[in-house]
């Protein structure tokens, strides 16, 4: 319970301003990246892409994109 391997987090920022929401981001990146926990992030925002290695989009119960890397919005 205290310290777990895998974080679920479902709309972690849905309800909070920028400010809060990217520190929510931030902490989630380290636990991931100096911890090495696994994160399991469910969003609609799509902003929240950058912040990823790896992102699955799912649309009706299928799987329509599994990429992994870092994500880079096109311009």
């Amino acid at each position: 319970m205290n310290n777990p391997a895998i974080i679920l987090a479902d709309e972690p920022t849905g309800n909070l301003d920028s400010k809060s929401g990217g520190e929510v981001i931030n902490i989630l990146q380290r636990l991931n990246q100096e911890e090495g926990r696994t994160i399991i992030m469910v969003t609609h925002d799509q902003s929240l892409l950058a912040a990823t290695s790896r992102h699955i989009q799912i649309l009706d119960g299928r799987i329509l994109a599994d990429i992994r890397g870092r994500y880079e919005q096109a311009n």
